[in-house]
């Protein structure tokens, strides 16, 4: 097997190059790092991970502790992270803490057990146990998606990146709004969250701009989960005098929502205009096709990577909270025509033209 003083005299430069080279340690010139490439795709050579973590502590791992499996969103931003860390030489070790505090825990200490350089970690609605335990190991982490209270005296001093939340919820809220809805339902996301919270926040504030009472019934969690945005729409239809229009507040329980409104017989946007947050791969798909808020999320876990590496590079510098903005993206499911320009607004039906729209004014 060829080492690495092989690479370097097939090279005809020092060992100490080669490994400039091959871990980034330090700047070479092109055509010498080109050379060394060269060398190492002619030998055949491939990096001892292990020994060279013996050597320098660190393993060029990360660990990313998110609910992957089960939400869809979650698993683009995987695809940023992993291929932000590959381009920058790091391998990745994932598990998925499934939105459970104590599974969150063993998740994290069993990442930590694998000795990663760092953690991307999703928080749960309960976050304290896995935050004590990064801080008490003193862990480089980067909080994703679900942020914590970085005011409180106990916050912990940990770097945090997500999207935009309050505003473009308002957004959605304004345009149904200004289509004529006047009872605007929102299907909100698992009580704790930060992400549900800050989305409430915006729906409360996108009433409120459009001169719109608050009626607390016409908010229901649906819990993050396809099945309560199912039990959570069904909710909001019971209601005497029902939502004509629902914002929902992730992409999982648009699909509860959705399957609610087919078994109670009601069509989008015929009787019920819907808007979601969370742009998603079969959005365009649907008919009608589904206008959303779309996150960047390959980008954020990408960023997750660099906030990571940065604070590897420097652990002293002040933790930051980084967002990301997001996109509104314009198609039928509110109840704009095809041809219609992103703002451009037509009035909802009346009672008589949809018994599912009580006093739409």
């Amino acid at each position: 097997m060829p080492t690495m003083a092989d690479v370097a005299r097939s090279a005809g430069v020092s060992v100490a190059t080669v490994s400039h080279v091959l871990n980034g340690t330090r700047p070479v010139l092109p055509h010498t790092r080109q050379a060394v490439l060269d060398a190492v795709e002619e030998l055949g050579y491939t990096t001892n991970t292990l020994a060279r973590s013996l050597v320098t502590s660190r393993t060029r791992s990360i660990g990313l502790a998110v609910s992957a499996i089960s939400n869809p969103y979650f698993t683009e931003i995987l695809q940023g992270v992993e291929a932000s860390a590959l381009e920058h030489g790091y391998s990745l070790l994932i598990a998925d803490p499934h939105d459970d505090p104590e599974h969150e825990r063993k998740v994290v200490q069993l990442l930590h057990e694998r000795r990663v350089d760092g953690m991307i970690v999703a928080p749960s609605a309960d976050p304290r146990e896995i935050l004590a335990y990064l801080r008490r190991h003193d862990v480089p982490a980067v909080l994703l998606d679900r942020l914590v209270d970085t005011h409180a005296d106990s916050a912990p001093p940990f770097d945090q990146i997500c999207a935009e939340n309050s505003a473009p919820t308002a957004r959605l809220v304004e345009h149904l709004a200004g289509l004529g809805h006047r009872r605007i339902g929102l299907v909100a996301g698992l009580p704790g969250l930060t992400t549900t919270g800050e989305r409430i926040a915006g729906y409360r504030h996108g009433l409120a701009a459009a001169g719109l009472p608050h009626d607390e019934r016409l908010v229901v969690h649906g819990d993050s989960a396809a099945t309560g945005g199912e039990h959570a729409t069904a909710a909001l239809l019971s209601l005497a005098a029902p939502p004509t229009a629902l914002v929902t507040a992730n992409n999982a329980m648009t699909i509860g929502a959705l399957r609610a409104l087919r078994d109670h017989g009601l069509s989008v946007p015929g009787d019920i205009a819907l808007c979601c947050f969370d742009d998603f791969a079969w959005a365009d798909l649907f008919s009608p096709r589904l206008t959303a808020i779309a996150q960047p999320s390959k980008e954020i876990g990408a960023r997750a990577v660099q906030v990571l590496l940065d604070r590897l590079a420097s652990p002293e510098r002040p933790a930051r909270t980084l967002r990301l903005p997001c996109a509104f993206v314009h198609r039928t499911s509110c109840g704009c025509p095809e041809e219609n320009a992103p703002g451009t607004a037509r009035p909802a039906k009346t009672p008589a033209e949809s018994p599912h729209r009580p006093e739409p004014r």
